[in-house]
This record gives structure tokens, C-alpha cells and sequence, in this order.
């Protein structure tokens, strides 16, 4: 009982608060919200940050998550103790943890856009969004556990630091997108200058349970001189602009990649089954489209035995292409002799397949190019081979042109096996070197061979 009543005293002393913050003008609220900031440059060692990506992690997380929305009212209490959504499927999500002792204390996930879109869709246009060039991701799924929200942002801050940096610098994201509570809104517009997506607040937002909504943007490629002229001349622990752009937290556990890939996927067959099928019953809800964009990603037989199944004829009602799991960007050079003179093109290679690859490029190339390309596909992993232009495609201002590579080399054919029959992110490491011959196209099973594989069939066409 007092238990209870100490908790309507805290609401309505929130309540009060909100109240009366909300009769000051705009920058005094604002200037008021940034006076809060209380950013550790060194956090405490005891705290890790890094992909969710084994059960126990991503149990800890749904657990979490779950535990915060009920507690908000963004959903009704399942059975199981968990949130777990259909975009947790998809190895265009990437979820993190924050754990403390080794304890996960913190989630936050990101969803690029995949084959179910975004959550914040369902109410909220992101045409303007869209209309500028750069990949999207909906930020979602924030959660801290209780014991750490009154902290100062201990937990906070270091796990918005980690989503800001993976975001920009491994999930190929320009622009993110959110959808929050009115009441939160402010904080994400003063601190971090994000811009709303409309001017009217959505009544009822079904991914939130029915709770009324925000959405709003950041442009990642404007947000470092935005911070700055915020920031700047702040002392170090309310220093936004050093904290996310220039600091580097030694607590932060990026992910190695072998390849530039930009996903991290981590769903194993095993993991899959257990979150979807026993722990909750996600998968029972899809509908029939639903379920064979599922299958068009995860096309392997071991994950087709715990995907659900669609019901009879749904097959011949939808014409799907094969999804990729994994997406790829890597910088490459086309060398184009012409008379006594080497031209360089300068690429970015957004797909890949055994024959070809799909690529960006600032300059003009008449169909027919023909030249040697370079695709620094890994660290040390850098593939050469005869390419030529056979297709341009503009999309959203950016220009990018197809390619035919008949003749790949075992670096590329090596890459383009680990794509194909990876599932996680850790398969890319245990793809070992192999004689050209037992990387042919050939050696790989028709129902492994994808998204990549169809990009190689249309070059070739």
C-alpha cells in the first residue's frame, strides 16, 4: 500500500513538473533540459556495451523492454515476460545491451528498413525523409532497467553514444527516425536537435499500444555542426558535440567484420525457434504475406523448419524475390584505360553477387564502360577483376549502375560464398580461403544462392 501510494505521489509530482515546464517559453525549456546533461567521457569500466547476441542477452533485453513498456502503458503484460516484435526477425534489426557486472541494464534497438518497413509508418510519412539520399533506421525498443534510471544518465547517454556510432559508422544510416510520447518529445528536439516529422501529435499509435505519439528526424550527416553550435563551448560533461562525435568509450564492444558488411545479423535457427515460436507466439500472428517474406530471407532448409508456414496456395498468390541477410558497402576504384591514360572512377559497391555488382558513382559512365575494378570488400581482403558497365539507375538523386564481372577472383568468389550461406554475422569469420574451382557457382545449392545470385542473373541477362 505504500508502496503504491509513493508511486501516485511520484506521478503527480511529474505531472505537476510537466506542467509547469510547459509555461516557459521554448528555449528556456530547452535551455533547461540541456542544463540536465550530466555526459561521464570515461564511464565506469564496470559498464559494457555491445550487440545483443546470445539468448541470455536477448532475453534480458525483451525482459527489459517488456517490464518498461507495461509500466508506461505502451502494451498489455504478455505471458512470457517479454517484448518481442516481428522486426526483432528481420537481420535488418540490430538490437544493443548495455550491461553492468555483466548484467544487461540497457537496450536499445535499431530497424533499418527491411521487408516489413518501419513501425512508425503505420501513422507517421516519411516522404521528406526519404527525398534526401541516405538509408533510414527507426531508433526503438529504449529500455533501462530501473535501478539505473536515476543516475544521471549513467546508462543513458553511453547507450545513446553506442547507437549514434553504429548507426553512422557501421549500419550505413543517414537519417533517423523515431516515434515517442508527447511528454518526451523535448528532450529529444533540445539535446540531440531532432526535428519532428509533422506538427499534429497522432492520437493513438498501435505499435504503443494506442498512447499518442511524436515523430520526429535527425540527419546524421548535419547532426556533428548542430552539436557543435550547441555545445562547443559547454564543460566536458555537458559537452554533446565532444561526447558523440569526437570521444571514443573504451566500454563500447564494436563488432569485428571480416567483410563491410552493414548488418549484424545473430538469429540462429535455435535462437529463432525459442524467441518466436516457444518463448512467444510472434510467428503465429503473420499473416500469409508476412510469413513468405520470412522465408524469402531465411531460405535454408534448417531455418525453414521453425519459420511458419504459409497456408495452402499462398505461394502462387505473391511473387517474391529473394531477400539478402546480409547488405554490403564497400569503397572500389574502376581503372578505365583510355589512349596512354588510366582514368579512376571512384565507387561504392552496394550489392554484390558472384557475376556482378550493383555500385554508386559520382560520375557519368556511358553504358559499356569497360575497365579493371578494385572493391576493397575486407580489411585485407581486396578483389581485382575485369568489369563493365551494363546498366544506370537513378533513385532519390543517386546515381548508381550495374555491373558484369565474368570472370571474379577467389578474393570475390570467397566474399560471395560467405554472403550467400552465412546466417549470422560470426559465419563471415569461419569462411575459410578455397581453390576458385570449389567456389564456383556451381558448388553452391540453388536454394542458397539468394538476393546476390539474382542480381548476378539480371547483369547477365
Amino acid at each position: 500500500m505504500k508502496r503504491s501510494l509513493a508511486s501516485v505521489a511520484r506521478k503527480s509530482l511529474h505531472q505537476g513538473a510537466r506542467l509547469a515546464l510547459a509555461q516557459l517559453p521554448r528555449e528556456r525549456r530547452f535551455a533547461l533540459f540541456r542544463s540536465l546533461i550530466d555526459c561521464d567521457p570515461a564511464p565506469d569500466p564496470r559498464l559494457t556495451l555491445k550487440i545483443a547476441d546470445t539468448q541470455e542477452e536477448l532475453e534480458a533485453c525483451f525482459r527489459i523492454l517488456h517490464d518498461a513498456y507495461v509500466a508506461a502503458g505502451f502494451m498489455q503484460p504478455d505471458p512470457s515476460g517479454l517484448r518481442v516484435t516481428i522486426y526483432h526477425a528481420l537481420p535488418t534489426t540490430t538490437t544493443l545491451c548495455a550491461k553492468w557486472d555483466g548484467r544487461v541494464v540497457g537496450t536499445i534497438s535499431m530497424i533499418r528498413e527491411g521487408v516489413f518497413g518501419f513501425p512508425l509508418q503505420s501513422v507517421f510519412n516519411l516522404g521528406q525523409v526519404r527525398a534526401k539520399t541516405g538509408r533510414i533506421a527507426e531508433i526503438s525498443a529504449l529500455a533501462i532497467d530501473p535501478r539505473f534510471r536515476a543516475t544521471g544518465g549513467r546508462i543513458l547517454f553511453p547507450l545513446m553514444k553506442f547507437m549514434y556510432a553504429y548507426c553512422r559508422d557501421y549500419f550505413d544510416t543517414r537519417h533517423l527516425v523515431i516515434a515517442v510520447n508527447p511528454n518526451k518529445i523535448e528532450m529529444y528536439e533540445s539535446l540531440l536537435h531532432f526535428e519532428r516529422l509533422q506538427a499534429r501529435v497522432v492520437d493513438s499509435y498501435d505499435f504503443a499500444n494506442g498512447a499518442p505519439a511524436v515523430g520526429a528526424t535527425l540527419d546524421l550527416q548535419a547532426a556533428p555542426e548542430r552539436f557543435r553550435a550547441t555545445y562547443a563551448d559547454k564543460r566536458p560533461r555537458k559537452n554533446l558535440h565532444h561526447y558523440f562525435v569526437e570521444a571514443q568509450l573504451d566500454n563500447i564492444r564494436l563488432p569485428h567484420r571480416r567483410f563491410f558488411t552493414t548488418n549484424d545479423p545473430v538469429l540462429t535457427p535455435a535462437l529463432m525457434d525459442h524467441f518466436f515460436n516457444r518463448r512467444t507466439r510472434v510467428f503465429e500472428t503473420l499473416n500469409d504475406r508476412q510469413r513468405l517474406l520470412l522465408r524469402s530471407i531465411y531460405d535454408r532448409p534448417e531455418y525453414r523448419a521453425v519459420l511458419p508456414a504459409p497456408s495452402a496456395g499462398a505461394q502462387d498468390l505473391l511473387s517474391l524475390r529473394q531477400h539478402q541477410r546480409f547488405s554490403i558497402r564497400c569503397p572500389a576504384r574502376l581503372l578505365v584505360r583510355s589512349y596512354d591514360t588510366v582514368l579512376t572512377y571512384p565507387l561504392q559497391v552496394i550489392e554484390l553477387s558472384l557475376h556482378g555488382f550493383q555500385a554508386e558513382c559520382s560520375l557519368p559512365l556511358p553504358e559499356g564502360t569497360q575497365g579493371s575494378v578494385e572493391v576493397d570488400l575486407g580489411e585485407n581482403e581486396t578483389a581485382v577483376a575485369d568489369a563493365t558497365a551494363v546498366r544506370r539507375q537513378e533513385n532519390g538523386g543517386l546515381v548508381s549502375y550495374g555491373f558484369a564481372v565474368p570472370r571474379p577472383d577467389a578474393v570475390w568468389r570467397r566474399c560471395v560464398q560467405a554472403l550467400q550461406t552465412g546466417s549470422t554475422h560470426f559465419d563471415l569469420d569461419a569462411v575459410q580461403s578455397a581453390p576458385p574451382a570449389e567456389l564456383s557457382a556451381a558448388s553452391i545449392p540453388p536454394g542458397q544462392r539468394g538476393a546476390l545470385h539474382a542480381l548476378a542473373a539480371a547483369v547477365a541477362d
